[in-house]
């Protein structure tokens, strides 16, 4: 991987509702360690240098200031999140400074993104300007008509990842703007603004967005064998 400039936006602007608990899932421990500790971590690891801003609600900044000294945590900064995921995207862009070449944007809650996974999305952004890490679908999917229904073709669909990672003067030009209901993510603000066109890359089935309680259970199954492959 060419050497890039990279600022990083971490959302974790969760309550723990679907949960079924009262401590935020970003909070939550696996493997010993909170989700968003893992998360920031493995950022830092993947971009030596990279500028990292958390976004978090005003409610639990000061929380997580204290909760994070009792962990090993990559140097980052906070900052407050907005009313949506778009304003809270958008915070976290203002915070970074102008020198960096790259802006990867990733949600706290996905603690197990490789190295190489992160180095493969921002190679591509380098090359395209816009890149998202995708996964095919093995699930068959219906489509709701007027009518009923009707199957999916699923070749021609993906289940979209993060990081995304885009140019830094791309992303930054795309956020200059008001919050619209059809962004759904970072590549639909990008896409619908700007007309850039999103590249593709390899995204992996474990890098898994922790939810609800099933998704922990995989968690700590992942976290378990990763650890053993490191032994």
């Amino acid at each position: 991987m060419e050497q890039y400039r990279v600022g990083v936006v971490i959302v974790a602007g969760g309550s723990g509702s679907r949960m079924g608990s009262t401590l935020p899932k970003q909070f939550a421990l696996v493997g010993g360690e909170p989700i968003l500790a893992r998360t920031i971590n493995t950022f830092a690891a993947a971009f030596t240098g990279a500028k990292i801003v958390v976004v978090l609600p005003a409610s639990q900044i000061d929380f997580w200031k204290n909760y994070s000294a009792r962990f090993r945590v990559a140097r980052h900064t906070i900052t407050e999140g907005g009313q949506t995921r778009f304003h809270s995207v958008k915070c976290g862009i203002e915070s970074l400074s102008d020198c960096v070449d790259l802006i990867a944007i990733h949600d706290g809650v996905r603690p197990f993104a490789s190295k190489a996974l992160l180095h493969r999305t921002a190679d591509c952004a380098a090359q395209n300007g816009a890149a998202i890490p995708v996964i095919e679908v093995v699930d068959s999917f219906r489509v709701i008509t007027q009518d009923g229904n009707q199957i999916a073709d699923r070749t021609k669909l993906r289940i979209v990842q993060t990081p995304q990672i885009f140019d830094s003067s791309l992303i930054r030009a795309a956020y200059d703007t008001q919050y619209q209901e059809s962004f759904t993510d970072d590549a639909s603000v990008v896409e619908q603004i700007t007309s850039h066109r999103i590249s593709l890359c390899a995204g992996e089935r474990t890098n898994i967005k922790i939810t609800t309680p099933d998704d922990m259970i995989y968690a700590h199954a992942i976290a378990e064998a990763l650890k053993e492959q490191s032994n």
